[in-house]
C-alpha cells in the first residue's frame, strides 16, 4: 500500500460526484440519546412530533439512517476502494463528523482488500494486495493528547455495534465481505484493534484513570467484554471498579483476590465546600459529578465553578441554560470564558439552546454562535481563493407552502459569507437583487421577510438582475451558483445563456432542493449545458445543527485546476495520506 496520491481514472470522475452527494445528503446522526419517532425513514424528536404518525424508536442507534449512510459508503467503495480509504483517513483527521467516522471505520475494518497474496500461474506469490483494513485499525488506534480528532471510547464501541446490526451485517455479506452464508456479523479486525486500544490504555494508567473519571467506565467494560480482552494486571479492574468472578472452567488468574476497587461514591454527607475540594483535587468531570450530588445540595454556583476547568467550549454552550439559572453568566470570569466558547462555535446547536434561555442578550449571543459556525465553515474553504457566491431564491407560485423553508435555510447560512462576495436575488419571472444590512441571521431574516411565493419561473431573470445592478465577478475569482427551489422553470439552455451573456464564468452549480408539489431539472441540466460540476442537497438536511457547517464546506468546494471537473472535496480527499497504525505505541 502506498501513500502516493493518484488521480482518479477518467471514467470514474463522473461517478466520483457520489462522494460529494454522500457528504451532503447522509444523515449527520446515527445515534440519539432520547426517544424519537421514525417518520418516513427520518428520525424526529418525540416531543416535536405533533401528530400521532410515525413509529416510536428508543434511544440509541437509528437503523434507517445507519443503513442509508453505510449503503452510500459501500457504493463509494465499489467505485474506488482507494478513494474510500482516503475518505476514511480524511474523516478522522480533518472533520468533526463523529458518526461518519464510525461508519467509515466499520467499513474499512471489514472490506475485502486486506493484503491477500496475489499469485502467479504456478502458485508462487507475485505480490500482496493493498491492505485497507489497516486504515480502520489506525482510526481506532490513533492517539494524540488533547486532540478532538480521535475516536472516543463510545465511538470505538459503536463501530462494533454498527457492524453487529442485522441490516449492516446483511449489507456486508451482500458486498462479498466474509462468508456470504455465515450467520454471525462480520467484525473484521475490530477485535484485534480494540484489544490493542485497551492494552495501550492499561499500560498507560493515568490515561485509563482519566477515561474512568470522565464517565467511560461502563463503555470500556463493554469494549473489553466484546473483544474478549485479557488484562495484564489487577489495576485494570480496580480503576474500572469491576469486580471479578472465577470463570466456569477456572481459567481466570487476576482480579480475584485482594482487589481494591475504585468505586464512584456519592457525595452524601459532604458539605458544599468539601464537594468542591474533591472536584478540584480529583479533577472530576461534569458528568461524573452531577449524579453523585446530594439532593439537599444539588448543583450550586460554587460546584459549577469548580467544574468549569473540565468543560469544553461545546459543554459551555450546551450548559448555557444552567449557567443562566445559576446566575453565573453575570460573573465576568465565567462570562468571558462563555463568550469565547460562543465565538469558537463549530456547529449551530446554539439555535436550539437559545429556545431554553430567558435573557434576550444571551439569546442573541447564542444566535451569534450559529453565525460564527457558518463563518468558520466558509472561511476554511475560501481562505486560499477569491470565491464569489450567487444565491438564487425561487419565489414562483410553485414554491407556495415551501418558501418559508427556503427562508429558514438561508437564515442559517448566509450570515457566514462576507458581504462583498455574496450576491443574492429572488426570482419569479422577474429577478430582484437583495442585500442584507449586515452579515447576521437577524439581517438575513429581515431581508427575506417580504419575499412571498407567486408568479411564473425564470431562473435567468435573477442573473439578468445581477448584471443590471452592476454585479461583476473578477476574472481570477471563482464563482459558485446556489439555487434554492424546486428546479421547475425555463429551458436549461436559456438559463445557461444568461450566464454567458452576463460574462459570468461559473465554476460550479448547486441546488438546495425545496419541493412543495413537484420538481423539474432546469438547474441540473443547466450545469450540464455549462459543463460544470453539479450537486444538490435537500433543505431538510439543514435542520440538523451539526450538518450545516459541513454542507456549506461541501457546497463551496470548486475545481482548483483549470479545465477539470474534479471537485475540490475530491481533490482534498485524494491528497489525504492513508492512515497507518502507530506501531511504536500501539
Amino acid at each position: 500500500m502506498t501513500n502516493n496520491t493518484r488521480p482518479l481514472p477518467e471514467e470514474q470522475m463522473g461517478p466520483a460526484e457520489k462522494l460529494l452527494n454522500l457528504v451532503l445528503n447522509s444523515s449527520a446522526h446515527l445515534w440519539h440519546n432520547r426517544p424519537g419517532k421514525n417518520i418516513n425513514g427520518r428520525w424526529h424528536p418525540k416531543k416535536d412530533s405533533k401528530s400521532g404518525k410515525g413509529i416510536a424508536v428508543e434511544p440509541g442507534m437509528f437503523v434507517p439512517a445507519a443503513e442509508e449512510l453505510y449503503t452510500s459508503l459501500l457504493e463509494l467503495y465499489k467505485l474506488n476502494p482507494e478513494l474510500m480509504a482516503r475518505l476514511a483517513s480524511y474523516a478522522l483527521g480533518d472533520t468533526e463528523w463523529r458518526d461518519l467516522k464510525v461508519a467509515c471505520c466499520a467499513l474499512m475494518l471489514t472490506q475485502s482488500r486486506h493484503g491477500e497474496p496475489i499469485r502467479e500461474d504456478d502458485g508462487s506469490i507475485a505480490f500482496y494486495d493493498d491492505d485497507y483494513r489497516t486504515v480502520g485499525e489506525a482510526m481506532i488506534l490513533h492517539y494524540k493528547k488533547s486532540s478532538t480528532k480521535m475516536l472516543t471510547p463510545k465511538a470505538v464501541l459503536r463501530v462494533a455495534e454498527l457492524l453487529e446490526t442485522a441490516e449492516i451485517a446483511t449489507l456486508n455479506r451482500e458486498a462479498g465481505f466474509g462468508d456470504p452464508a455465515g450467520n454471525k456479523p462480520l467484525l473484521g479486525r475490530w477485535n484485534s484493534a480494540a484489544t490493542k486500544w485497551l492494552r495501550f490504555r492499561e499500560t498507560n494508567q493515568p490515561m485509563l484513570e482519566g477515561l474512568a473519571a470522565s464517565g467511560y467506565k461502563e463503555t470500556i467494560k463493554k469494549i473489553a467484554r466484546k473483544a474478549g480482552y485479557k488484562p495484564k494486571s489487577e489495576s485494570f479492574f480496580a480503576i474500572l471498579g469491576w469486580k471479578q468472578k472465577q470463570s466456569k472452567d477456572g481459567h481466570r488468574k487476576i482480579g480475584l483476590d485482594n482487589l481494591i476497587l475504585h468505586k464512584r461514591e456519592r457525595f452524601d454527607g459532604l458539605a458544599e465546600v468539601e464537594i468542591c475540594e474533591t472536584i478540584v483535587s480529583q479533577k472530576l468531570k461534569y458528568k461524573d459529578v452531577v449524579g453523585r450530588l446530594p439532593k439537599e445540595i444539588g448543583l450550586t454556583p460554587a460546584i459549577m465553578v469548580a467544574l468549569l476547568p473540565s468543560l469544553s467550549d461545546r459543554d459551555l454552550r450546551q450548559l448555557t441554560p444552567t449557567l443562566e439559572q445559576l446566575g453565573l453568566l453575570a460573573e465576568p470570569e465565567v462570562n468571558n470564558r462563555w463568550e469565547k466558547a460562543v465565538a469558537d462555535a463549530t456547529d449551530q446547536r446554539a439555535l436550539n439552546i437559545a429556545k431554553n434561555v430567558r435573557n434576550k442578550e444571551v439569546k442573541e449571543k447564542l444566535v451569534e454562535a450559529a453565525d460564527n459556525a457558518a463563518r468558520s465553515a466558509v472561511k476554511q474553504v475560501t481562505e486560499d481563493i477569491d470565491l464569489h457566491v450567487m444565491f438564487l431564491i425561487d419565489k414562483s407560485g410553485s414554491m407556495e407552502g415551501a418558501i418559508e423553508n427556503s427562508k429558514e435555510v438561508l437564515s442559517r447560512i448566509l450570515a457566514g459569507f462576507p458581504l462583498e462576495n455574496l450576491h443574492i436575488a429572488s426570482f419569479d419571472t422577474i429577478g430582484t437583487v437583495l442585500k442584507p444590512k449586515t452579515a447576521s441571521r437577524k439581517a438575513v431574516q429581515h431581508m427575506l421577510e417580504p419575499v412571498v411565493a407567486g408568479g411564473g419561473t425564470i431562473h435567468a431573470s435573477a442573473i439578468n438582475a445581477f448584471y443590471s445592478s452592476g454585479v461583476r465577478i473578477p476574472e481570477d475569482a471563482k464563482l459558485i451558483v446556489i439555487v434554492v427551489g424546486d428546479e421547475m422553470g425555463e429551458s436549461p439552455r436559456v438559463f445557461a445563456r444568461a450566464f454567458k451573456v452576463g460574462n459570468y464564468h461559473v465554476d460550479a452549480i448547486a441546488l438546495l432542493l425545496n419541493v412543495a408539489w413537484s420538481r423539474g431539472s432546469t438547474v441540473k441540466d443547466c450545469a450540464r449545458e455549462l459543463g460544470v460540476p453539479f450537486s444538490e442537497v435537500e433543505v431538510a438536511h439543514f435542520d440538523d445543527p451539526y450538518q450545516v457547517p459541513r454542507i456549506l464546506q461541501a457546497l463551496l468546494d470548486v475545481p482548483r485546476l483549470p479545465g477539470t471537473l474534479t471537485y475540490g472535496m475530491v481533490e482534498r480527499v485524494m491528497r489525504t495520506p492513508l492512515l497507518e497504525p502507530d506501531v511504536n505505541g500501539l
